[in-house]
């Protein structure tokens, strides 16, 4: 832990993740989990909302909002991002996103840039905890497709 008025070299891969029982964690961040519950289940409409219900700070639950999560969704979930170079043709994201869907992918987002000089980049965020196929077999069918110039795997997690 850098000591004050030194600056954070590290990036988010470099952070580790633990397994903490509940009975530990501060208030703060037991509240925080509730606020996000709230919101989750649409018992509230707003942080603001959540956050007076569990009698929580604003400051606080942004402070642990992105760091704090019940163990089931992270088991649950299983997310990978790719990045892809495209050439610019009629049909190939519906052909691409067709590939993604036969293999058992939800897709969470997606992201094309505007053609330029005949290419795009396309970036997808997909939810592969229903994959029917390993991720390199994915990879592969994804690589195969003769539009597909090149697949790179930005992250993976979950």
């Amino acid at each position: 832990m850098p000591y004050r008025g030194e600056q954070m070299k590290e990036s988010k891969l470099d952070h580790k993740f633990l397994l903490v029982r509940e009975d530990v964690l501060s208030e703060a961040m037991r509240k925080t989990l509730d606020a996000k519950e709230l919101l989750e289940r649409g018992k509230a409409e707003s942080v603001h909302e959540a956050v007076k219900k569990v009698d929580l700070s604003r400051s606080a639950f942004y402070k642990y909002r992105d760091t704090i999560f019940p163990f089931h969704t992270i088991v649950k979930e299983k997310l990978i991002t790719l990045f892809f170079y495209i050439e610019d043709r009629s049909g190939t994201l519906s052909k691409l996103l067709s590939v993604v869907a036969s293999a058992g992918c939800n897709v969470l987002t997606i992201h094309q840039t505007i053609p330029l000089q005949g290419r795009a980049n396309v970036t997808l965020s997909l939810n592969t905890a229903e994959m029917e196929i390993s991720i390199d077999m994915l990879l592969e069918r994804l690589r195969m497709l003769e539009f597909v110039e090149r697949v790179d795997v930005l992250s993976s997690g979950g």
